[in-house]
């Protein structure tokens, strides 16, 4: 089995990925985005840092794919990630234009095609002011300054990503913006049964409507 949770900034990929290695049985693959040079000074400065910083991830999570995930899933074992190769292509489409976009593509498409794809791609939804809150509750350095109108702008593309085309894997779609998976075990357990439900994977029950209480 092999999944990847895919989303926004801030949305809670790899808090989920974690959250589930358990019930799954599967080993985390997580992306390494801290190890991009470039990522502070992007944020400064998107203009001017937006091609390294795109290259650099484009080839890291290249040889983070097509090293690890093929001999994970070779030797039967479970594998749950926090990004999906593909979605490095939405964040050019925003960040680059002209040759650099040219370039970026075509490099893309190449590398692509050695990639596996996951079984099931599960879609992290939140309003964008859920975002920036979670964003500055995780008080990572370089996003202290974080844009508003970039992240909505990456709300907005993400959606459109997933939604709008087919892909070579599923895509489960999860709004998490009244979704509190890590501190109520029963929105974990739904999440949970959904994926189960959708890979037809057992055991799972009949989908029912998540209750979520809210303060009067």
């Amino acid at each position: 089995m092999y999944i990847a949770i895919e989303g926004v900034i801030g949305v809670g990929k790899t808090t989920l990925a974690r959250l589930l290695q358990p019930a799954f049985e599967a080993r985390v693959l997580l992306e390494e985005f801290d190890e991009n040079p470039f990522l502070a000074k992007f944020y400064e400065d998107r203009a001017r840092y937006a091609f390294q910083t795109q290259i650099f991830f484009l080839l890291s999570r290249y040889d983070q794919q097509r090293n690890k995930v093929p001999e994970l899933l070779r030797n039967g074992t479970s594998l749950i990630a926090d990004y999906t190769f593909d979605k490095d292509a939405l964040f050019a489409r925003i960040n680059l234009q002209g040759d650099e976009l040219d370039t970026y593509d075509r490099l893309h498409a190449a590398l692509a095609e050695k990639i596996p794809a996951p079984e099931l791609v599960v879609y992290l939804r939140a309003s964008t002011d859920v975002l920036m809150q979670r964003i500055t509750l995780r008080d990572r350095a370089y996003e202290r300054n974080m844009d508003r109108a970039y992240i909505d702008e990456l709300n907005r593309a993400y959606e459109s990503f997933y939604t709008s085309r087919s892909w070579r894997s599923p895509v489960l779609a999860i709004d998490t913006t009244d979704l509190d998976y890590v501190h109520d075990s029963t929105s974990l357990q739904w999440v949970e049964n959904r994926i189960r439900q959708t890979l037809k994977l057992a055991p799972f029950q009949p989908e029912l409507p998540l209750e979520i209480e809210t303060a009067e």
